[in-house]
C-alpha cells in the first residue's frame, strides 16, 4: 500500500498561506496530488522551463500528477491524471496501486480533507523561522488529526527544520 504524504512549508505558528512571500520550494516525490488551483499554478510555471538549474521542471515533466477537479477536461500537461471523485475512492485506487508515496503539497483545501477523512500516512513540515500571524493554517481546526509519532528531525542551514510525523 502506498503512503499519503502531506508535505507543507509552515511557518512556526502554523501558517501555511504563501502571500507574504516566506517559502522557497524543494522537494521531491513518486507521485504528486494536488488541488485544482494549485495543479494550474504549476502547469503555468513549471512545464516549458529550460532556465531551470534545480532540475525541477525536469523532475515535475516526468513525474505522476494527480489532480482532483471535476471542472478540468484535458490538462494539458503530460503524465497528468484528473481524479473526479469522490474522493474516497479516487484515493484508496491510488494508495492501492503499485509505487512509491503519494505527495501532497500545497492545494490546503483539499488537505483538509484528507486530514478529515483519516487518510494521510506522514507528514512532512518544513518549518520557517518566521511568524505571520495570519493565513490559512495546516490544522485549522485541530479535528481529525490521529496521534502522531516523530519519525525524523532535520535542521538546515537556512533555519529550516524538517518534521516528519507518521499517523498512528
Amino acid at each position: 500500500m502506498r503512503d499519503l504524504i502531506v508535505t507543507q512549508n509552515i511557518t512556526l505558528d502554523g501558517v501555511i498561506d504563501l502571500a507574504e512571500g516566506w517559502f522557497s520550494p524543494d522537494d521531491a516525490a513518486d507521485a504528486f496530488l494536488t488541488g485544482r488551483v494549485t495543479f494550474e499554478q504549476m502547469r503555468s510555471y513549471w512545464p516549458h522551463r529550460t532556465d531551470d538549474p534545480t532540475g525541477v521542471s525536469d523532475y515535475l515533466n516526468r513525474v505522476s500528477k494527480y489532480v482532483v477537479s471535476t471542472t478540468i477536461k484535458d490538462p494539458g500537461w503530460e503524465g497528468t491524471t484528473v481524479l473526479r471523485g469522490p474522493l474516497s475512492a479516487d484515493i484508496g485506487a491510488l494508495k492501492a496501486a503499485p509505487g512509491g508515496g503519494i505527495v501532497v503539497t500545497g492545494s490546503i483545501t483539499l488537505v483538509h480533507h484528507l486530514i478529515a477523512a483519516g487518510v494521510v500516512d506522514e507528514y512532512r513540515l518544513f518549518v520557517y523561522p518566521v511568524v505571520v500571524g495570519r493565513g490559512a493554517r495546516l490544522f485549522a481546526d485541530a479535528t481529525g488529526v490521529p496521534s502522531l509519532r516523530l519519525l525524523e528531525t532535520r535542521a538546515f542551514r537556512s533555519g529550516v527544520v524538517l518534521l516528519r510525523y507518521r499517523a498512528t
